[in-house]
């Protein structure tokens, strides 16, 4: 027996990914149904070989379904995922309002899969932050080996992780430069074409941004309270995959070598580590990619026990869409819904 599945925010970047993957992944389900706000109703949104016309998330009857993937923002979210969870389905929200919630668990499934078991408190199911997820895909593994002190990590993160309005700037002013001259930033801070941009989301009190805050609390929350976790989170001219510099300190010895074996067993990573030119991954070559891949596994001969690494991941799908469905394939797969 299949699941009733609904998909809220679906004209979206991340909820039209989420029907894809839906569809890739070949999710076990009866129902489809694609919902938004009212500006989208009568919207053509594709599934399979069908298309689906949207519907308004104010007249949509939740209690008919089992599972939302929420993909609509953190405002929407905070308004509807409570009322929807109550309403019987169990909500996978990919925004940022209830990943700290003590009651809501917050899972990447190669990471933190039993914090699951938790998630009928308030039928809701957080996503991790897109850089957060992939890193933490990555760290997971090495940290059961040899327990992580503490990670000093910078990003590059692609314009797709700000929406559409992102990646329509970025064509724009790419376009422009080139032309007439490159238009004003409307959805940046700054010039994004030919540019980067070391800011995330708003400003903090002491001088870090709510991006960076979220790697924090995030990786504490998954994969354990007492790792140091220090962020800058910058903004690159890129469509889709966000690139991550991490650097680790570890509490034993943790070898380049063990490191890459352990990495290359790990669920979700692929490792491409070659010392030659082009032996390394970049977003583009991720994009569409289900993975994490980990690159430039080296030792950091500052610390007594350190090493680093280049993770990359497209965002649409580790980051944001994929982990989701995988959600649901846990849920699935513990028959935590009781469909089987």
């Amino acid at each position: 027996m299949g699941y009733r599945v609904a998909v809220v925010g679906a004209t979206g970047n991340v909820g039209r990914e989420m029907m894809n993957i839906l569809e890739e992944l070949e999710f076990p389900l009866d129902e489809i149904h694609a919902v938004a706000s009212r500006r989208s109703i009568g919207a053509d949104v594709a599934y399979a070989d069908r298309t689906l016309k949207c519907q308004a998330l104010d007249q949509f009857d939740f209690s008919s379904v089992d599972i939302v993937l929420m993909s609509a923002g953190g405002t929407v979210s905070k308004e509807w995922s409570e009322k929807i969870g109550q309403a019987g389905p169990v909500v996978i929200d990919n925004s940022s309002a209830w990943r700290m919630h003590p009651d809501v668990p917050l899972i990447v499934p190669e990471v933190n899969p039993d914090a699951i078991e938790g998630f009928r408190k308030k039928n809701i199911i957080a996503n991790p932050n897109c850089s957060t997820a992939q890193m933490v895909v990555a760290l997971k593994p090495l940290h059961d080996e040899a327990k992580i002190k503490r990670i000093i990590v910078s990003t590059y993160q692609s314009v797709s992780g700000a929406g559409k309005e992102g990646m329509d700037e970025l064509w724009a002013q790419t376009k422009g430069v080139f032309v007439l001259g490159s238009p004003p930033p409307k959805k940046f801070t700054k010039q994004i074409a030919f540019n980067v941009i070391p800011h995330i989301d708003s400003f903090l009190a002491d001088g870090s941004t709510k991006e960076e805050q979220k790697m924090v609390e995030e990786t504490h929350k998954m994969l354990d309270p007492k790792i140091k976790v220090t962020a800058t989170c910058v903004r690159v001219p890129v469509f889709v995959g966000h690139s991550e510099s991490v650097n680790i300190e570890f509490e034993t010895a943790m070898d380049e070598d063990d490191a890459r074996e352990i990495l290359r067993d790990a669920p979700g990573v692929v490792v491409l580590d070659k010392r030659e030119d082009g032996g390394y991954i970049t977003p583009v070559e991720c994009v569409g990619e289900f993975g994490v891949y980990v690159s430039r596994i080296r030792k950091d001969p500052t610390v007594k026990h350190g090493l680093n690494m280049w993770v990359v991941s497209d965002n649409l799908r580790k980051g944001a869409a994929l982990n989701a469905v995988q959600i649901a394939q846990l849920l699935d797969s513990r028959n935590l819904l009781g469909r089987h």
